[in-house]
């Protein structure tokens, strides 16, 4: 068997790698080919160019890479038809991805497609299922609410678990290590992991720790590698002391440890909630992004944590909100009020059951079902006609 990933964004490296592994464990023989990051690389792909190439997000972020990233599909979909898979089956990415399939089933019409990662049709922009399904045989959910939208819309969905249920967590050693460094309560701040998220949303945070007035609380800054001395470059403009921790080691102690964080809106409102930390969320884009979501989204939160738990448990301040003078308070008032935390808690506990927390590994899932469509196609292709 032989399948064409494509993975254009960390989070969709880290879910093709998992996936990876499980269709290995389910079937030794597979064979990869495809675009990914470094985690896919570990389990044997070959990417065909660096993936940091697709990793842009924002209009104004898109624009100047436009004729690199025009480039990439073309040479993506060439490599697909050189290929000749299986299946070809993206990762998130979705307007880099469902290009590359339209050129890729313009020379097969027939070649089956698996998607990762359901679009967020339930938040903004439902007509993307449907524009979705010409190109599109089947769907991996995250979330236990999608597949229905996936299944209106004509392609065939299951929900295969969140990866955030498999993520490893700190040691005991992990985190003895970065208490006897930040000793007594603990508020981590997440700005994001972008550069461009962390300029927009950085020095907001830090006057925010300002206003709210910590007291003797220490602040932890987890950062990716690549944008640790950014990071602390930021940090350092701050009116309070705060540590960039970026070993994987530290950022995982940071998590386990932290009583309450201040974060950027996505998927990191899971890993606190993994973490049992209750959280104040804030997020803001630059104007132009901005004022294109604000006439599209159709939520009154974005929240992840209180979107599956179906609950408000966690305030968040976005775009026009995402100011200091709005966040302190809310921050003081989570470091301050018991009961505000523990509804958290209890908002995130739901979570993490209905995210498959407790049940087998989504890789592992995932690979259940793409084997499951793949041989039911096979089983439809050598039935008789009728």
């Amino acid at each position: 068997m032989r399948l064409f990933l494509i993975a254009g964004e960390p989070s969709g490296d880290a879910l093709g790698a998992a996936l990876m592994a499980g269709l290995r464990a389910l079937v030794p023989q597979v064979q990869f080919a495809g675009v990914g990051g470094p985690l896919m690389a570990e389990e044997g792909l070959e990417s065909l160019f660096p993936m940091a190439d697709l990793s842009v997000m924002g209009l104004a972020e898109v624009l100047p890479r436009i004729a690199l990233l025009r480039r990439r599909i073309r040479e993506t979909a060439e490599a697909i038809a050189a290929t000749a898979p299986d299946a070809v089956i993206t990762i998130d990415s979705p307007d880099f991805c469902l290009r590359v399939l339209a050129q890729a089933r313009r020379a097969r019409p027939g070649l089956p497609t698996i998607h990762y990662v359901a679009p967020s049709v339930w938040a903004w922009r439902p007509g993307r299922a449907r524009k979705m399904a010409p190109l599109v045989d089947h769907v991996l959910a995250l979330l236990p609410f999608e597949p229905p939208y996936m299944e209106a819309a004509g392609m065939s969905c299951d929900f295969v678990g969140h990866p955030v249920v498999a993520a490893p967590r700190a040691s005991p050693a992990e985190i003895a290590a970065l208490r006897a460094r930040c000793p007594g309560r603990v508020l981590m701040v997440l700005p994001g992991s972008r550069r461009g998220e962390i300029a927009r949303l950085a020095p907001r945070f830090g006057e925010s720790l300002g206003r709210a007035g910590l007291g003797d609380m220490g602040v932890l800054v987890p950062s990716v590698a690549a944008q640790a001395e950014f990071m602390r470059a930021q940090v350092a403009r701050w009116p309070v002391a705060a540590q960039v921790v970026e070993e994987a080691g530290a950022r995982r102690a940071a998590f386990a440890l932290a009583d309450v964080a201040l974060a950027a809106s996505g998927t990191v409102s899971l890993e606190l909630a993994a973490n049992d930390t209750p959280m104040i969320i804030a997020y803001d884009v630059n104007p132009l992004t901005r004022l294109l979501v604000e006439r599209l989204i159709r939520l009154e939160t974005v929240t992840l944590v209180n979107l599956v738990s179906e609950t408000r448990a966690v305030p968040e301040f976005l775009g026009r909100a995402c100011t200091p003078e709005r966040i302190a308070p809310a921050l003081r008032h989570l470091i301050d009020t018991p009961e505000a935390r523990q509804a958290q808690r209890d908002a995130m506990q739901l979570a993490m059951a209905l995210l498959g927390a407790g049940g087998e590994a989504p890789g592992l899932r995932a690979a259940r079902s793409v084997l499951r469509v793949l041989r039911a196609r096979a089983d439809d292709a050598r039935a008789p006609a009728p």
